[in-house]
């Protein structure tokens, strides 16, 4: 009898399946969870086709199956997404399927909840501990130990006693849903007439049904959200699933709140602060359906969803939505090749969208839907510069005194003010005042920043850390070391001083000691319990604070002179995203930017709140350039110990391009941080036009470059974000 052999794709960083035999009895089809051996122990792996030609010099070698899960299995659409993702983006599909099979499998079974409850008579000796005990118990509802004891104010050892007396009884609960089911007629909003044009604009997608791109544009407060959130009602309604991606998990706290206010329940959540209990639940509730509404970060657009029917991309425009390491994907992107792979509408929502998804719009590929007003007739805020040439701050002061003066006159109003400075840390530089030597990570090329809440200086490239020397260790010089440059951590010294009365918040990412506790600051600001937020990137993302009127960018030019071919379109996403927390309740918002370059086209279509005038140059430089979206990008960073080992490498590597006449290889050259982590780094750009197949011609590519040596490693990424 002829064995029957399936290839299975293990979650490995490799790109072929291997062969197993399927062991007689056992019924598998492509897409089932098995267990298969690997090496010397056992893998889950997912099975992907059928092999009805084995290699015959293996036939005597392949192993048995091991065990089929009994849980669903992957869906062809999402089988067909995982090797579309792997062949544009040239990263094994083992690495992306085991995105899909982040499940729990080992963690044994869940530790039982234990619920009591009255069971009996009551027992002969009684006590007033007792009494009250019973006394909460009456109503027959069956509660925790601990829930018990807090109410009635007695110890453990009470109930025991009541137990072991047969008053009470103990029984085995139910897990807690990880989502219970969304009612989409639960609170029905108050739209205003744009948000409802929208929103009947989106139902009808959900009604129609197949694959359709829509971007959602609404200004800074004009309420997407209550948009999305009804075609996700929509979708509920016809017994499909939905899933709305967030940037960072910082962003959630607020949608989660919002959506139960709609809908009743919370949905399901999926990031990396899951529990791992809580990620196996969360995962099977999604395969299984019984997750209706899934709120994740980048991961989620691999689950094995029943019936996914929505997606939605909230702040499309993040950075945050490129995955920098691992597998190298844009959730964006890939987001929507999963919809048009499963044949549903996807959304598309942010107040100042990419360049590419702007033009995919403008010319057709996106349907457009755009809310030009704020929700409840509230104004869009002002914005005014402060030329730093002319009106800059005091030597050694960062905030310039009309800036000050405006902080202190919104909180004389018993309003809020944000101090917006996307660098973290209290100074990015220190050095010597006797010879000028600049304290650097002895890994990276980078200078350390001071952390003087951890009075640590850090490395932000690979975390090496160490407190202020005594001594400069170039010219021996004691108490010689000056902080150069402001973090937050010294804008809050000075604010500090500015407004003595002020109650002052932090807010960095550096700074955030757990999930929870970032979202009760978050609702500390929105309850007015802080009168001034100093804050980097973290604050500019989505947020909804009703007493804040005044946002002051401290250092509007920050992001413009990095060399990054994206730094004007992210500039002006950040800072319009910053100014726009400004007066969304209350009041009439303003920004005000300090700048060295208020001529800057950046900083004039800021000054003028004229977004068109910045889309248009910006597509205009893009489109002469040959640069995405009206040209391909790829990267390959080449980084090894040795220098010159690395560089020979690359060069090797840059010499055996297929030769293409519409396709430019530039470089190597070393990449604008050198040296991280202990490893030197060498960037070789490639640029082609937008309909070239530029991921078949890397691999052509990669198919004949020479061979790693000792520890050189070579990165592949497509559409490159980040250039450094």
């Amino acid at each position: 009898m002829k064995r029957r052999v399936v290839d299975v794709l293990v979650p490995v960083a490799l790109d072929q399946a291997y062969s197993y035999v399927v062991p007689p009895g056992m019924d598998v089809a492509p897409g089932d969870i098995v267990s298969v051996p690997l090496g010397p122990r056992e893998a889950l792996g997912v099975v992907w086709a059928e092999n009805d030609n084995p290699n015959p010099r293996l036939d005597n070698r392949l192993k048995d199956i091991v065990d089929k899960l009994d849980v669903p299995p992957l869906k062809a659409e999402l089988r067909k997404f995982v090797d579309w993702v792997s062949n544009y983006t040239l990263s094994p599909r083992g690495m992306i399927v085991r995105m899909a099979l982040r499940m729990g499998e080992h963690l044994g079974p869940a530790r039982e909840r234990i619920g009591v409850r009255l069971a009996g008579p009551h027992p002969k000796r009684m006590t007033a501990a007792r009494n009250r005990v019973l006394a909460v118990c009456a109503d027959g509802l069956t509660r925790s130990k601990g829930e018990i004891a807090e109410e009635a104010g007695v110890s453990a050892g009470v109930i025991d006693g009541l137990i072991d007396e047969g008053a009470l009884e103990t029984l085995v609960l139910p897990p807690d849903s990880v989502a219970p089911v969304p009612d989409p007629g639960f609170a029905q909003p108050d739209l205003s007439e744009a948000q409802r044009a929208a929103a009947d604009a989106l139902r009808a997608t959900i009604v129609t049904g197949g694959y359709s791109a829509t971007l959602l544009d609404g200004v800074t407060g004009s309420g997407k959200t209550a948009v999305y959130l009804e075609a996700v009602a929509e979708t509920i309604r016809r017994g499909r699933q939905a899933l709305i991606l967030m940037p960072e998990i910082a962003l959630t706290s607020q949608v989660l709140d919002r959506f139960a206010e709609r809908f009743g329940v919370p949905p399901a959540e999926w990031h990396s602060q899951l529990s791992q209990r809580l990620r196996q639940r969360t995962w099977a509730a999604v395969a299984s359906g019984g997750a209706t509404v899934t709120v994740g970060a980048r991961s989620a657009l691999f689950l094995p969803y029943k019936d996914l029917g929505l997606i939605v991309v909230d702040e499309e425009h993040d950075p945050a939505y490129k995955q920098e390491d691992g597998v190298r994907y844009h959730a964006r992107d890939m987001a929507v090749v999963r919809a048009n792979v499963s044949g549903i509408p996807i959304v598309l929502a942010s107040a100042t969208p990419s360049v590419e998804t702007e033009v995919n719009a403008r010319r057709g590929r996106y349907k457009k839907l755009h809310l030009p007003e704020r929700f409840g007739g509230q104004h869009l805020p002002g914005t005014e510069p402060i030329d730093l040439k002319r009106e800059g701050p005091p030597r050694g002061r960062f905030i310039a005194p009309r800036l000050a003066e405006a902080v202190k006159s919104a909180i004389e109003r018993g309003e809020q003010a944000l101090l917006f400075l996307n660098r973290r840390g209290f100074a990015p530089l220190t050095l010597c005042r006797s010879c000028g030597h600049r304290l650097a990570c002895p890994n990276c090329d980078a200078w350390l920043v001071d952390h003087r809440y951890r009075r640590r200086l850090v490395c932000h490239h690979c975390g090496f850390a160490m407190p202020l020397p005594d001594r400069c260790p170039k010219c021996d010089a004691t108490e010689s070391f000056a902080p150069v440059g402001p973090g937050v951590e010294r804008l809050e010294q000075e604010a500090a001083e500015l407004f003595p009365d002020a109650r002052i918040l932090v807010l960095s990412s550096d700074l955030v000691e757990s999930m929870e506790r970032l979202r009760e600051e978050l609702d500390d600001v929105a309850e007015g319990r802080f009168d001034l937020i100093i804050g980097t990137q973290l604050v500019a993302k989505g947020h909804h604070f009703p007493k804040l009127n005044l946002v002051g960018i401290v250092d509007a030019d920050l992001g413009l002179s990095n060399g990054d071919p994206r730094a004007a379109e992210r500039t002006f996403q950040l800072l319009h995203q910053v100014v726009g927390r400004a007066g969304r309740e209350e009041g009439h918002g303003i920004g005000l930017l300090q700048t060295h370059q208020p001529e800057h086209p950046v900083m004039k279509a800021l000054i003028a709140s004229d977004r068109e005038a910045f889309y248009a140059t910006e597509i205009a430089l893009r489109e002469k350039t040959h640069y995405p979206p009206f040209g391909r990008l790829a990267s390959l960073l080449i980084s090894g110990s040795d220098k010159h080992a690395t560089e020979s490498h690359a060069r090797r590597i840059a010499a055996a391009a297929p030769h293409d006449e519409a396709v430019r290889v530039l470089g190597p050259a070393e990449a604008p941080l050198a040296l991280v982590r202990g490893r030197y780094r060498f960037r070789i750009l490639v640029k082609a036009p937008r309909a070239y197949d530029l991921s078949a011609y890397l691999r052509e590519w990669m198919a004949k470059a020479p061979k790693k040596k000792g520890n050189i490693k070579l990165e592949v990424d497509v559409d490159p974000q980040s250039f450094l």
